[in-house]
């Protein structure tokens, strides 16, 4: 393949990349200006409000790190927290371990930071982390996503100046809509339902209990019971063809 070709292709992965993220980029708007006004309204200074989205990029680290700030909790309570809010990513980080493996260090580093919920449902889709323009096309999902991010979360600072009843909005809900966007296309199978159902019940149930790693908890049994419900189907339908 010519360079220009080579160009051509790699344009064409990052064009593909951002459009395929527009619609998740718009769904988490109202999110990004929910992060941005409730910084402000805790008493964060502007730059602070846009320093935090900037390095930590997770809307529900950020969303409850701010509360939890501005309620003098102790560091290692923060930490802890962030810790168990974002472990998530430590199982996308398993999913995705053999697509990545091949990749060198820097891709893996820019990938592993730009990794969002957003991003690890596209990679679900046929096209995977692995080869040059596949890597294009993640960088090109991912960097929009934070640029957007980014972009709606300084305009939330904006209005949270101004504004001073943003929080009471419900801005929140979109938080949950993100999530159901995400979902639901991926529904492709009993399996995947199965882990949706249990995942959500278990949730639920576990917040009823005050459990704080019931969300953690919830994923583990729901990712088990979706692997399980994939084997018990292989089994039923080789016995059936015996």
């Amino acid at each position: 393949m010519s360079s220009n070709a080579k160009t051509s292709v790699l344009n064409q992965a990052l064009k593909k990349g951002f459009w395929d993220m527009l619609p998740l980029n718009l769904a988490v708007i109202p999110w990004g200006i929910l992060c941005g006004s409730l910084a402000i309204q805790r008493g964060f200074s502007e730059f602070e409000s846009m320093l935090m989205p900037a390095l930590v990029f997770a809307g529900a680290v950020q969303l409850v790190s701010i509360e939890l700030i501005a309620s003098n909790t102790s560091i290692i309570t923060l930490l802890f927290t962030a810790f168990i809010i974002s472990s998530r990513h430590f199982l996308y980080g398993l999913a995705l371990r053999h697509k990545m493996k091949q990749l060198t260090t820097k891709w893996r580093l820019s990938l592993g930071f730009l990794l969002t919920d957003e991003l690890f449902a596209l990679s679900g889709h046929k096209r995977s982390f692995v080869g040059k323009v596949r890597c294009y096309y993640a960088l090109a999902a991912g960097g929009s996503f934070y640029v957007n991010w980014l972009i709606w979360n300084a305009l939330g600072v904006t209005a949270g100046n101004i504004f001073p009843d943003l929080t009471e909005l419900g801005l929140e809900f979109a938080i949950a809509a993100t999530f159901i966007a995400i979902v639901i296309p991926a529904v492709v199978n009993l399996p995947t339902l199965v882990s949706i159902v249990v995942a959500g019940v278990l949730a639920v149930v576990f917040e009823l209990w005050h459990w704080q790693f019931g969300l953690v908890a919830a994923a583990v049994i729901a990712m088990f019971s979706g692997y399980s419900c994939e084997l018990l189907l292989k089994r039923m339908n080789r016995g059936l063809s015996e």
